[in-house]
């Protein structure tokens, strides 16, 4: 009967502990994509303003 109840206990931690790390994948996943979307309008502005300040 022990060895049933930790055989549960230790299957809803493993797939808890997956979960887990899953969705921090994600998140992290998600930050990097936000970091470089702010990287390209960064990118795009300075060249913006640059062509704009040699064309005069």
């Amino acid at each position: 009967m022990g060895k049933t109840i930790l055989t549960i206990i230790g299957v809803v931690l493993a797939i808890w502990l997956a979960m887990t790390v899953i969705g921090a994948i994600i998140s992290m996943l998600k930050f990097f994509f936000f970091i470089g979307l702010v990287a390209v309008v960064v990118v795009l502005a300075v060249t913006a303003v640059s062509k704009m300040s040699k064309s005069h």
